[in-house]
């Protein structure tokens, strides 16, 4: 019995157990295997349960923990961290059949995990106002000007209302009042110690991953400008400033 032939066997229910196994007690360990098996299994969909608690209020703890099963098979970790462990199940979602009737339910799970991801991230301070005043008061630079954002900050346009979802699983919001085919962009940050989900407007979610991307403060400017011709540039500065997400100019 090779390393390949155990977790083969480890992940799909249908093998049997790898030849050579041997029980201390004299047990079968055919009938030990299958018990550790779904053990394995069980504790990957409790820490699936655990990242996607919205997604898995949306549908049930039963149809959660049967969808999650179907992924954890096909998805077994990459790393030891557990904590990231399901990066990949918003997309799963997205492909399976029986959530199909659920447009918004994927990107409820990508909203999730993005919050996992920022409450994970690195510490960095942010800049004070003073210095983003006078950087912006260099009119000859400014278009070019560049700006770093905190490595927890992250964007996700959705044509699903899933701020509204997600805050309604909070208690911020009555989940009756949410319509869930309204499109909404989310703002994911950690500021201080706590990770904060706000929503923001199609255009500053382009432009802040403009920003993300790299280019200067008047490419993102420019690449916003189609989609609001009145975009409020110093309002979305401001906000970012106020979050401690400019880490640096």
């Amino acid at each position: 019995m090779n390393q390949f032939d155990f977790a083969s066997a480890l992940l799909d229910p249908d093998l049997p157990a790898p030849a050579g196994l041997t029980a201390w007690n004299g047990s079968d360990p055919a009938h030990r295997f299958r018990i550790y098996r779904n053990n394995v299994i069980v504790s990957l969909i409790d820490a699936l349960a655990d990242t996607f608690e919205v997604t898995q209020q949306l549908v049930g703890e039963d149809f959660f923990r049967a969808m999650a099963r179907v992924y954890a098979y096909g998805h077994p970790p990459q790393s030891r961290l557990m904590a990231f462990y399901g990066a990949s199940f918003p997309t799963f979602i997205a492909s399976f059949p029986p959530a199909a009737a659920l447009p918004y339910l994927a990107d409820v799970a990508r909203l999730e995990y993005l919050r996992v991801v920022a409450y994970h991230a690195a510490d960095l301070p942010g800049i004070g106002s003073d210095e983003v005043a006078a950087a912006l008061a260099e009119q000859a630079t400014l278009p070019t000007l560049k700006v770093s954002l905190h490595p927890s900050l992250a964007v996700l346009a959705s044509a699903s209302a899933v701020v509204s979802l997600w805050a309604a699983h909070q208690g911020i919001l009555e989940l009756s009042t949410v319509t869930t085919d309204s499109p909404e962009t989310a703002l994911v940050l950690r500021h201080g110690l706590d990770v904060e989900v706000m929503q923001i407007s199609p255009a500053a979610g382009a432009f802040i991953s403009a920003l993300q991307s790299g280019v200067s403060l008047g490419q993102a400017a420019a690449a916003v400008a189609a989609i609001e011709a009145d975009f409020d540039l110093v309002g979305t500065l401001g906000l970012l400033l106020q979050k401690s997400a400019i880490t640096a100019l």
